[in-house]
């Protein structure tokens, strides 16, 4: 059902126009066995979401350059952030689709990117308030919207200048002027 769903995503100009009547028809189940198996089409793209960002999730919480504890609070956020940018990238179809259709503030991996980014605002060498890293967690995210990458390189940003641009904002996040 995920291959099924992840294929008509991939293969779609309007991400938002993939029904689960199309999902369940490509996958050769009834609609019913969908909506029991994910509960809705966000659970569908969550689980889809999961079985992608699993590579990135373990190697933040591995522990391992550049994610060790002893790191700069800089170098990880910069780090994952990049992370983040290049998973969106990598997974644009199903990324968009699962932005468009609302309570992505809710799904549970951005609420771990969230509380990921918010940890190393915390853990600056200059910690911030609570209030600080909640905002500017969310607010480094926002940047990171795939409608809002795609944008970008259309108007002829170069990836690497979006890569810079980012790590300058991260770190005058953490050390503000």
């Amino acid at each position: 059902m995920l291959a099924a769903a992840d294929r008509l995503f991939a293969q779609s100009e309007l991400p938002g126009a993939v029904t689960m009547d199309a999902i369940a028809l490509a996958a050769s189940v009834g609609k019913g066995t969908l909506f029991r198996a994910f509960g809705s089409r966000d659970g569908l793209l969550d689980a889809l979401w999961a079985a992608r960002i699993a590579a990135l999730r373990e190697s933040a919480e591995s522990n391992t350059p550049p994610f060790e504890p002893g790191a700069a609070p800089a170098d990880r956020l910069v780090s994952f952030l990049d992370a983040i940018l290049t998973f969106k990238i990598a997974n644009r179809h199903l990324i968009r689709a699962r932005e468009l259709s609302g309570g992505l503030l809710q799904s549970p991996h951005y609420q771990w990117m969230h509380a990921e980014i918010k940890r190393c605002i915390t853990d600056a060498a200059n910690p911030a308030d609570a209030d600080y890293a909640t905002y500017n967690a969310h607010a480094l995210l926002s940047g990171l919207h795939i409608d809002l990458i795609d944008e970008m390189l259309m108007q002829g940003l170069p990836l690497e200048t979006i890569r810079k641009l980012q790590t300058a904002r991260a770190r005058n996040v953490l050390h503000p002027r």
